[in-house]
């Protein structure tokens, strides 16, 4: 699969795909709708010390990347799970510019998390312990009522139809414990009554730069 480099609105990298006519992140600002949606709205909201966080998408790890950055200014401990069938290669990793924008001294725990053996856990700092997992999430077994938090992060509907799918949210809704969030980007409609199917009460929030509206679900 063809990626290209692309700069958004805030000066942080982002890849694009051709084949899907896709970004990995809005062009309105990669930086600013990870923290936005995942951090301020998912992570920033939980009061446990101890927070098990499922990525669906790993990506470029970006959003792994602020999260191991927040467990140190939180002082929490966070267990963090990325699922990604396409690995970014590092040639791509190596040319985006993540660390010029969040400081230098996150650099090595960048290098960890890409650097690092998939399916293995490793320990990126004493806050952060980190597990990527190479694998498709149709073919993933979820472990049953194990994360706090999912960052749910794959391509919109539009270019990836699938993984908007109700026996994928039905794994999402598995792998959360009662009371456990879901955020996204996305606000579709469908994707929403969806989620309100499975069981998750639905709230609607401001998007970031760029979009009205984000959306979470928490495990009823």
């Amino acid at each position: 699969m063809k990626r290209e480099l692309k700069i958004t609105a805030d000066g942080s990298s982002t890849l694009y795909i051709p084949e899907l006519d896709e970004n990995y992140h809005s062009d309105h600002g990669a930086l600013q709708e990870a923290m936005h949606v995942f951090i301020e709205n998912g992570l920033n909201t939980i009061e446990s010390d101890q927070i098990s966080v499922f990525e669906m998408g790993f990506g470029t790890g970006l959003n792994a990347l602020l999260t191991s950055i927040q467990s140190k200014k939180l002082q929490k401990h966070i267990s963090y799970v990325g699922i990604e069938a396409f690995p970014v290669s590092a040639e791509h990793i190596s040319e985006i510019n993540y660390i010029e924008l969040v400081g230098e001294e996150h650099a090595v725990d960048f290098q960890q998390m890409h650097q690092s053996n998939w399916n293995e856990k490793i320990t990126i700092n004493h806050n952060f312990d980190f597990t990527k997992i190479h694998e498709k999430i149709e073919d993933y077994s979820i472990p049953k009522n194990e994360f706090d938090l999912i960052y749910f992060d794959a391509f919109g509907p539009r270019a990836q139809t699938s993984m908007w799918e109700i026996s994928i949210l039905e794994k999402m809704h598995k792998g959360l414990k009662p009371g456990g969030m879901l955020v996204t980007y996305c606000a579709q409609g469908q994707f929403k009554r969806n989620l309100k199917s499975l069981g998750f009460e639905v709230i609607p929030l401001p998007g970031p730069p760029g979009k009205r509206e984000m959306t979470k679900g928490v495990k009823k």
